[in-house]
């Protein structure tokens, strides 16, 4: 039996859940997977990597929502076909027969999110955000995501990152539920000044480079992967992210737009439309990445934005 499974808690509760739980062993797969030191790194296209860690975290992610959850949809970054050997990967200790975070399942849910059914879910899964850091060593960059989508926007979002260590505990979850609550962390105010964060290839991006100079901020934050970046707002260290450009997709945003939101964040496109999650929505963000951090003032970096 799963997480949470045996409780009449609402799905959206449930979902979320388990979701954290899930995320939690994915973690502990990616550090296994990582020091083994068998990466089996494949190419998939330009600045695209993906690692047996990639495809064996969301091989469990998946198999183990879809157990669950069958009448939602899951949509991975690796593909519907992934299916990997997660012998020696898995042990009880890595799959806790109890909630990660009991408190979800008696949270109160407004009234509007206690109806939704199962097949009008769609979980968008990226199993280890920021490959590229990840073969390079920049583990800190490393994140698992997993959004839960009802009527195209976010409704639930767990970030995971496998490679934060506190007291002596390896792996840091945190959760976002929009209009019922946050867990895993502590919201913390932006520093003085004006940070921003963008991607680490931004350099050979003119488009990008011109949106920086037009923000004036005091200090560029360039670092990897869309859910570290969205901890950094999460945790105060800067106050918006912005990416000029096509190229990040549903399973980077989906789960970083839940959790920002549930604290007072916003995340839209450059042009400040909200992004859809439906399951047959286009995978690709086209109109580039805007997001802030609680309590600043979004709709000034779009007024700013050169269009």
């Amino acid at each position: 039996m799963s997480v949470g499974e045996s409780t009449n808690a609402p799905l959206l509760l449930r979902l979320v859940s388990e979701a954290c739980t899930t995320a939690n062993t994915a973690g502990s797969i990616v550090r296994k997977v990582l020091l083994s030191g068998e990466l089996g790194v494949v190419d998939k296209g330009v600045n695209d990597l993906q690692t047996k860690a990639d495809r064996c975290a969301q091989y469990y992610i998946v198999q183990r929502l879809k157990r669950c959850f069958p009448k939602a949809t899951i949509i991975g970054e690796e593909g519907d076909d992934v299916s990997e050997n997660l012998e020696g990967l898995l042990s009880p200790a890595t799959t806790p027969p109890e909630p990660l975070f009991p408190e979800i399942l008696n949270k109160s849910v407004p009234e509007k999110l206690l109806s939704i059914s199962e097949e009008n879910v769609v979980i968008w899964v990226d199993p280890l955000d920021g490959t590229q850091e990840f073969t390079k060593g920049l583990v800190g960059h490393v994140t698992t995501l997993i959004g839960i989508a009802v009527d195209a926007r976010p409704v639930g979002g767990v970030i995971h990152q496998p490679f934060y260590e506190a007291d002596g505990v390896k792996g840091r979850t945190m959760y976002g539920i929009p209009e019922v609550g946050h867990g895993g962390f502590t919201v913390t105010p932006p520093p003085e000044g004006k940070r921003i964060i963008t991607t680490t290839r931004s350099h050979s991006n003119q488009r990008v480079e011109a949106t920086l100079a037009a923000l004036q901020p005091d200090e560029i934050l360039r670092v990897g992967g869309a859910g570290h970046k969205a901890v950094l707002l999460i945790e105060g260290r800067a106050h918006a992210y912005v990416f000029a450009s096509p190229g990040c997709k549903k399973w980077d945003t989906c789960a970083p737009e839940a959790v920002l939101v549930s604290i007072g964040g916003i995340l839209t496109d450059m042009d400040g439309i909200p992004y859809r999650y439906s399951k047959d929505v286009e995978h690709v963000n086209q109109g580039g990445l805007l997001a802030t951090a609680p309590g600043v003032d979004h709709s000034w970096y779009l007024k700013s934005i050169p269009k």
